[in-house]
């Protein structure tokens, strides 16, 4: 009989466990987004296959600072996790055309204030080379006191 309630006790607390469960929105979200469950499979793989190269005998800090790919990895796992948590939370990802445009376009005008070769090329290219000219005297002056010598000198 001690066994009967026992099992109806464990019944009764799965059950409790899985309404819980189900009224938790963190859990909902994971369930139902797609992208939210690839990020974190990314960030997994990601972090398992950085954490399997730092541990192959250089020692962690000398992985970190010099293998590449173990840079790669961590920052695709953190990438992945930050997406994740910003999904979590139902913030949508930002987008940024605008700051980027904004950017791209003080940039350009910082190096054509700076670059005096890419000033000339940009004019070149929107006004057509500009011709270039060497001005030559037709009269060649004449030495001065007839002589060929430099005025001062005796």
């Amino acid at each position: 009989m001690a066994a009967k309630k026992k099992a109806a006790k464990a019944g009764a607390g799965a059950v409790a466990a899985g309404q819980a469960v189900r009224s938790n929105p963190y859990v909902s979200r994971l369930i139902e987004d797609e992208e939210l469950r690839e990020n974190l499979r990314t960030a997994f793989e990601s972090a398992r296959k950085a954490y399997s190269r730092m541990s192959n005998g250089k020692g962690p800090v000398k992985a970190v600072t010099e293998d590449k790919k173990v840079q790669k990895n961590l920052r695709e796992a953190a990438t992945s996790l930050r997406d994740a948590a910003e999904s979590l939370r139902g913030k949508k990802k930002k987008k940024r055309r605008g700051r980027v445009l904004l950017l791209g376009l003080v940039g350009a005008g910082l190096a054509l204030a700076l670059s005096e070769g890419l000033r000339k090329k940009l004019l070149d290219a929107l006004f057509g080379a500009e011709e270039e000219f060497e001005y030559t005297a037709s009269t060649t002056p004449e030495p001065a006191h007839g002589s060929s010598e430099p005025v001062g000198t005796s």
